[in-house]
């Protein structure tokens, strides 16, 4: 015996302990296994067939063959804390083989010494072989299921996790399920299962219901004092993600979400880190676009690349974009000390090693800029620095004309004289006939760029964005705000709709207009249908587990100085053409007088110092015809109840 535990942790490789018990607790199944299989093929029987010697002799042989198929096939590794199908295939073909093996060792013994000795150390009947056999996959799967449904269960009720109410009687839901039951102290205590599959109503997965529709969810919430919900459907598009986040709307619970099927079957799942908070990204009016990553790294891969603003939301996407792409260098200029030491940091520590030169500088310093680009000499420039806030802009109109006029002019100039390949211009939808200062001054940078285009070897392309979620100063990181200190969220008008895309389809799209463009076009990605600002405010109170009216009012204050009320996508004159993505639309350039333009931003830009709000919308007004500046409403303090 000493031997076989010391060939077990030897062979195991676990520790000494665990291997000492799990060779012992099968060698008390085994010995019980064979002596019952004795019993029931001499039927019980004390007569002349006394069984007990013929048991005494086959036992050691039984239990070293046993040993050594066991061993062969990794049994006494296998956790009896997480046994499932697997295990239990692997026992039976474990038992089954060395079922096989004594008896052709049996065979082998008759054939050599013959009959005659075998009688004189007694035989037994061949039924005994396949009664241990059935007793011992019995006796072991039955063990090993003990254990499991032990530490299941085992659980003190103070222990369980949060109530949770599961949707989705699937695949995806089946296996979460039997990976929090796993634990010994699950983050969810589930108390029900919805879905829509009426075939399903009534059944149960692993002990647990399915008790209706997904369409009583908040009744199901109330009844069972759930505390959150947790969206187990994979598929689910993003409007019916949204559709259940109305339909929970002042249930009073928070949200979680399962990542995709393929990630649950690979393991990659951890029940803490992967189920997830539902986001407002789940929340958008259609699928996140994914763009073309091989067209991207042609553009990309080997090249100096210059970002400006890359200590932004946008710029630092973009920078962690590029670096999957491995560029030669990346060039990282930003005025804003703190974000550029952060991107700095965070690019330092990631996982793609290239070459980084973070710069701390002004776009506007035209001395500085120009020994950046003397050193580095970029093939790429993207340019995401600029002044972007409307109502700001619009109390500080000259600072918005120096940053996002002057200092993208002078960035032009120096891709042209220093030969840079492409020059991506990041805009806004709000440079679509713009009623704000912000929207002008970069409709002015988009007419001055796609005028070099024509003009010089440098390709000059321009995106333009919708409202970037996340983004810092945007509409979400606001009402997050808002909604952590109590309310009221701040709406401006009930009716005021935006484009939204996310911080990486934003990148994302810098850079597959970079690989795409020819030069003179803009770009602009499929964002689906705009989204009432009013229910992402109503969305984000019932993700939080609050209910909109009650626990947070939402408040109506009037539109800001140079905010419209919907924006547009295109300007008159502008015409359509398609791009090789299906995602992804270009407007060709509109006609403009080359000598004018320049004359207007030069008399424009003279005036951001000095000049009065009005002389300053008179002069946009020369240079951008279809401004029409937009006068605040008195903020109207109309809450929702």
């Amino acid at each position: 015996m000493g031997m076989m535990v010391a060939s077990a942790r030897i062979k195991t490789n676990l520790p000494i302990g665990r291997s000492v018990i799990s060779v012992l607790a099968h060698v008390a199944l085994l010995s019980f296994s064979l002596l019952a299989a004795f019993v029931l093929a001499y039927n019980f029987s004390r007569t002349e067939q006394w069984f007990f010697p013929q048991f005494m002799m086959a036992l050691p042989v039984f239990l070293l063959v046993k040993y050594f198929v066991f061993t062969f096939t990794h049994q006494y590794q296998r956790s009896w804390r997480y046994v499932g199908y697997s295990d239990v295939a692997s026992i039976v073909l474990a038992c089954a083989a060395a079922a096989g093996v004594v008896y052709g060792l049996l065979l082998l013994f008759r054939a050599v010494a013959g009959a005659s000795a075998v009688g004189r150390i007694g035989a037994f009947p061949a039924s005994v072989l396949w009664i241990d056999l059935i007793l011992s996959v019995v006796l072991v799967v039955g063990a090993r299921s003990a254990i499991r449904y032990y530490f299941q269960q085992g659980r003190s009720a103070g222990d369980r996790g949060v109530r949770t109410l599961m949707i989705g009687a699937g695949d995806a839901g089946e296996t979460l399920l039997r990976e929090i039951q796993r634990l010994p102290l699950a983050p969810y205590d589930i108390v029900g299962i919805l879905d829509d599959d009426t075939k399903k109503l009534g059944t149960r997965i692993h002990g647990i219901e399915v008790i209706g529709a997904v369409e009583t969810v908040k009744m199901q919430c109330n009844l069972l004092d759930v505390e959150r919900v947790l969206i187990a459907i994979p598929s689910a598009s993003r409007t019916r993600i949204r559709e259940i986040i109305d339909l929970c709307e002042g249930a009073n619970v928070d949200f979680r979400i399962v990542p995709g099927l393929s990630e649950l079957i690979e393991g990659s799942v951890t029940i803490e880190s992967q189920v997830r908070r539902v986001q407002v990204e789940d929340l958008l009016h259609r699928a996140p676009v994914v763009l073309d990553h091989s067209a991207i790294s042609r553009f990309v891969t080997g090249k100096t690349v210059l970002v400006t603003g890359g200590g932004g939301s946008i710029g630092s996407e973009l920078c962690r974009q590029i670096c999957q792409f491995q560029p030669r260098r990346l060039v990282v200029v930003d005025l804003c000390e703190n974000n550029l030491f952060d991107i700095e940091r965070e690019l330092l520590a990631g996982p793609h090693r290239i070459e980084l030169a973070p710069y701390l500088g002004d776009i506007c310093d035209a001395r500085r800029i120009r020994s950046i680009f003397e050193l580095h000499r970029p093939e790429i420039v993207c340019h995401a620095a600029a002044h972007k806030h409307v109502p700001m802009l619009e109390a500080h109109p000259g600072e918005g004309l120096k940053n996002n006029i002057v200092g993208t002019r002078m960035l032009a100039d120096l891709a042209v004289d220093f030969g840079v390949q492409k020059f991506v211009y990041i805009s806004t939808d709000k440079a679509v006939n713009p009623t704000s200062i912000m929207g002008c001054t970069k409709r002015i940078a988009e007419m001055y760029v796609q005028g070099l285009s024509d003009r010089t070897k440098t390709q000059f392309i321009t995106v333009r964005f919708g409202n970037v979620l996340a983004s810092r100063g945007s509409v979400v990181p606001i009402f997050q705000e808002q909604i952590a200190k109590g309310g009221p969220i701040t709406v401006t008008h009930p009716e005021i709709t935006r484009y939204f895309m996310t911080i990486p389809e934003a990148a994302q799209l810098v850079l597959q207009a970079g690989a795409i463009g020819q030069g003179g076009e803009i770009f602009l990605l499929e964002m689906g249908e705009p989204i009432k600002i009013v229910d992402l405010a109503r969305n984000l109170i019932t993700l939080s587990g609050l209910t909109p009216g009650q626990d947070i009012a939402i408040t109506f204050t009037g539109l800001r100085p140079g905010e419209k009320l919907h924006e547009e996508l295109y300007i008159e004159g502008e015409g359509l053409g398609p791009t090789v993505h299906p995602h992804i639309r270009v407007w060709q350039k509109r006609e403009e007088n080359w000598e004018r333009l320049l004359e207007a931003i030069d008399s424009i830009v003279a005036l951001a110092d000095e000049a009065e709000l009005a002389r300053i919308k008179a002069k946009l007004v020369e240079i951008v015809p279809e401004y029409m500046a937009s006068t605040a409403e008195d903020p109207a303090e109309i809450s929702i109840e």
